[in-house]
């Protein structure tokens, strides 16, 4: 458990839990999919938004691993809307047809929360033959935001109520390698270095989150010009009718947490990790409280393209400010995604 840190403008501080920054948050009526949620902060992460009435929707790559911890949470609080859909990241088939059902079960999506993550594993490849950590951590939640934008939109404007999409990055994206993405060199396992890679993924995660943002500023610009137009013409009501598509992206470093499955891949760096959690890392619901607090708290209100820290914002990399990189990396991406 982190024992340090004074509180931030926020209120919150590093000590605080997921329960505490989401005290008093009514989430009733709000439906979010968190993706890698039987295991770490994800598992945390669900427990505490189905606690304040989310109905959750656990997008899980082990459905009997998921089921457990679904009992696990239905036994603490029996009223928990919780689902169980199988998702693997690593394999751009599995995420579209997670998405497919996803849209045919007709359900609405408040909060996309992109949880999910592996950390510093020997090279290796996903199924789409991308580094494991690039197609994990950016291109499966790449594809499955895109895929469910047209859902998170159709949910804001029916509910008028904000969409969120938070994306879970590291403070890691700072030892991504020195140009950021490396974009011709992405699958180079001739220079591949575990840290390096997952900084990079991490990196893609706050890019993704900030071009996203830009992306629905400029639509939201658009809409109101052309409303505005509209409502000279045809009278006031249609430019009204035309706004409260709101969607905001961001992204987020959780804090270093031993009790996360993302270091399986070094068991002597974890072992030393656990040694030292009592007194110098996070535990899993002081880790999960960043997310919960910029998917639930009325202080994120409106807030997008922004990176948080200990509920707070906080201030990423130059690169992770790149504005040209983040069009690079998402015109990267789709050409990635559209190709499979």
């Amino acid at each position: 458990m982190w024992i340090f840190g004074r509180k931030g403008p926020s209120g919150f501080s590093a000590c605080s839990t997921a329960e505490e920054v989401t005290q008093g948050i009514d989430g009733t009526g709000l439906t979010a999919i968190v993706t890698g949620a039987s295991s770490g902060i994800g598992t945390e992460t669900t427990r505490v938004l189905a606690l304040r009435g989310v109905h959750v929707v656990m997008a899980v790559r082990n459905r009997d691993t998921s089921g457990k911890v679904k009992e696990a949470i239905l036994k603490e609080n029996p009223n928990a809307k919780l689902d169980v859909m199988e998702l693997d990241l690593g394999s751009m088939a599995s995420v579209r047809k997670f998405a497919s059902e996803y849209k045919s079960s007709g359900l609405p999506l408040n909060l996309l929360i992109n949880n999910a993550g592996v950390m510093a594993p020997p090279f290796m490849l996903t199924q789409d033959n991308l580094e494991l950590q690039f197609g994990t951590n950016h291109i499966g939640h790449f594809l499955l935001t895109n895929l469910l934008l047209e859902t998170m939109k159709s949910t804001a404007r029916e509910s008028q109520k904000e969409g969120r999409i938070v994306n879970v990055s590291s403070e890691g994206h700072r030892f991504a390698y020195r140009e950021g993405v490396r974009f011709d060199k992405i699958n180079d396992e001739s220079s591949f270095s575990p840290m390096s890679a997952y900084g990079q993924s991490k990196l893609a995660n706050i890019l993704h989150a900030n071009e996203l943002a830009k992306r629905f500023k400029l639509q939201g610009l658009v809409i109101n010009r052309v409303s505005g137009l509209k409502a000279m013409k045809q009278g006031p009501e249609i430019g009204h009718l035309e706004e409260g598509v709101e969607i905001t992206a961001n992204s987020l470093h959780p804090g270093a947490i031993p009790t996360t499955k993302l270091l399986r891949h070094h068991s002597i760096i974890d072992g030393l990790a656990n040694m030292v959690a009592k007194y110098f890392m996070k535990d899993c619901p002081q880790g999960a409280a960043t997310t919960c607090y910029v998917a639930l708290h009325p202080q994120v209100k409106g807030v997008s393209g922004e990176y948080f820290s200990d509920s707070n914002l906080a201030k990423p990399s130059a690169l992770a400010k790149d504005e040209e990189l983040a069009k690079k990396l998402w015109d990267f991406s789709v050409t990635l995604t559209d190709s499979k």
